[in-house]
């Protein structure tokens, strides 16, 4: 079991990274990449917020990737579509705002329960420079206060697909209302089970009032103010955890609330900004521990000792890292993530094994080279690398799968241990 004492505090409010942080020099990579565009954000993020529909103003190529990304078929109404640039568009013969004011128009007229629009941008209404933030002005002056038009881009051409989160949220934050009042906000999409999970904890530790940002519907905005102490639950809101400090909240640094010890000291950090007293957090937080840690001791055997490379894909890599090496034993060769952003993950980067070698960006090529030398034994990479993995021999998980699985708190500590687990059971069965 994890000594959950053995942890780092974290800092508290406005404080700064300890002097002692380990100094982590990553292996900085440039050239070929693989990864999806940020667009595949609007599958989990039109499910967690309710009265919201993303309207990704692209190709039929968009169309095509977000359909095949979310599996929901044309009939099912989903809350999420994609107004297609034809070739009158991109030839200029025909006004492409026009058509996107009169589309926005139509949409909403025919979907009365929508009470915030995305108008999301792709490489090609960014190739054609199309203004979609004067497109939600001139859109707001026109059907606010019914429905509120919100803007952000998912392109691919320099980012992962995990930043569309951030864009959608960095998105929001200018309109969030004001309030000094001191509130806990909870920074990243999570599925509605685990949201419950964590509130109830928070109310048995007497912390709150407590607000999840996205909230289940959009319209339902949490103020941010002086008083606001934002808990990342996602490593991969950077530029919406910067855009909240600019309005005056407070980051608790705290590793993410994966596996029974992230989760422990990411309540910690909340609980030391409340003054929590230590016996009434034992009290709420050790049971809930212990019985993690025991669901956790069953993929340990499986797991303890296997050798695994990450590729860089969806920003989660390191606190999975840490995860997988501190509560289960695995052996980490390389831990590769698309940014390594030090404002996000300084505190999981304190819990990597010593001498660990973790590189930032992509050089596919090179990386796949690692990869042949080392022969781990489970690679976790995006979905374009696995297959071709797999022929080769490689048991593969794919790092897509850790975003649309409920992975966070206590209670799906092992279910998260499950999807590593996984793999390596069925090549095991296969090779019998």
């Amino acid at each position: 079991m994890t000594d959950l004492s053995a942890l780092p505090p974290a800092p508290g409010a406005g404080e700064c990274a300890p002097a002692s942080r380990r100094a982590v020099i990553p292996l900085r990579e440039r050239g070929q990449r693989e990864v999806f565009c940020g667009l595949t954000g609007i599958v989990w993020l039109h499910r967690k917020m309710q009265d919201a529909f993303f309207l990704v103003v692209g190709s039929r190529t968009c169309a095509h990737l977000i359909q095949s990304a979310a599996g929901v078929m044309i009939f099912a109404e989903p809350r999420f579509g994609t107004a297609i640039l034809s070739d009158r568009d991109l030839a200029g013969l025909a006004d492409a705002n026009d058509e996107l004011d009169r589309i926005c128009v139509e949409l909403l007229a025919r979907r009365p329960d929508i009470g915030t629009l995305f108008l999301v941008g792709s490489c090609p209404s960014e190739v054609i420079k199309l203004d979609l933030a004067k497109a939600a002005e001139r859109l707001n002056a026109r059907l606010l206060p019914r429905v509120r038009v919100l803007n952000y881009s998912g392109s691919g051409i320099e980012t992962t697909f995990t930043q569309g989160e951030d864009a959608a949220l960095r998105a929001m934050v200018p309109v969030l209302p004001h309030s000094d009042a001191q509130q806990l906000l909870v920074v990243g999409c999570l599925a509605d089970v685990i949201e419950d999970q964590f509130r109830r904890v928070f109310e048995a530790l007497g912390i709150g009032p407590v607000a999840f940002f996205p909230a289940r519907r959009a319209g339902d905005l949490p103020a941010v103010g002086p008083g606001t102490r934002v808990l990342l639950a996602q490593p991969f809101n950077g530029e919406t955890m910067r855009a909240l400090v600019a309005r005056g909240a407070q980051v608790l640094e705290a590793p993410y609330p994966l596996g029974a010890e992230g989760t422990s000291a990411w309540l910690r950090a909340a609980a030391q900004a409340w003054d929590v007293p230590a016996q009434r957090f034992d009290e709420v937080v050790q049971p809930l521990a212990e019985r993690a840690q025991r669901a956790l001791a069953r993929y340990r055997p499986r797991l303890e000792g296997k050798r695994l490379f990450l590729l860089p894909d969806s920003q989660l890599e390191v606190p999975i890292a840490r995860f997988l090496a501190r509560e289960l034993g695995m052996q980490l060769i390389e831990v590769g993530t698309p940014y390594l952003d030090r404002q996000m993950i300084g505190a999981e980067l304190d819990l990597l094994p010593e001498g660990v070698q973790v590189s930032e960006g992509q050089h596919l090529e090179r990386q796949l080279d690692r990869l042949r030398d080392a022969q781990p034994d489970l690679t976790v990479c995006g979905l374009g690398l696995a297959n071709p993995l797999e022929a080769e021999g490689y048991a593969t998980k794919w790092s897509i799968e850790l975003v649309f699985t409920p992975i966070q708190g206590y209670d799906q500590a092992a279910d998260l241990a499950e999807v590593f687990a996984r793999p390596l059971e069925r090549r095991s069965r296969l090779k019998v």
